[in-house]
């Protein structure tokens, strides 16, 4: 994955350092652990999350006290989520946000208009596919088959 790609979402009502601890073990496979890690300062990240980060290799690095803007990358993907996704739903529970947000990382990640016609090739046909309920409607170059059908 390119280190835009949203490579791990979840959801509860009540997140715990313990649940942050199981995120990063489920988020990173063996051996596939971040660098670093820029983090809020947020009281939730207890001494079971950062040993955690700590324990997977990955160096802990908490911005400076409320200065959000130290982590523009994630400000910029919340925001992102929240205005693509979130602002025009309804969750019906957390098993329905948390189908919802899965979703909303696929088409973050493989068929946002500026990742895709970026990659592909100039041939072919634009073709267009409703996603999300039909809350994105995304354009996508189809080049067909490789042998050129």
């Amino acid at each position: 994955m390119s280190h835009r790609d949203l490579d791990w979402i979840n959801v509860t009502l009540n997140p715990t350092a313990e649940w942050i601890a199981r995120q990063i073990t489920e988020a990173f496979p063996w051996g596939q652990a971040p660098r670093s890690l820029i983090r809020d300062r947020n009281r939730v990240h207890g001494a079971a999350a950062t040993q955690r980060i700590r324990a997977v290799g990955t160096q802990d690095t908490p911005i400076a006290p409320g200065s959000p803007r130290q982590n523009g990358f994630v400000e910029r993907l919340i925001g992102s989520i929240r205005r693509e996704c979130v602002d025009h739903i309804i969750a019906l529970g957390e098993a329905h946000l948390r189908r919802t947000l899965q979703a909303y990382a696929r088409y973050y990640n493989d068929m946002r208009t500026h990742r895709s016609f970026a990659s592909g090739s100039a041939n072919g046909r634009i073709m267009s596919h409703l996603l999300l309920g039909g809350l994105h409607d995304v354009s996508f170059r189809y080049t067909g088959l490789a042998n050129g059908g």
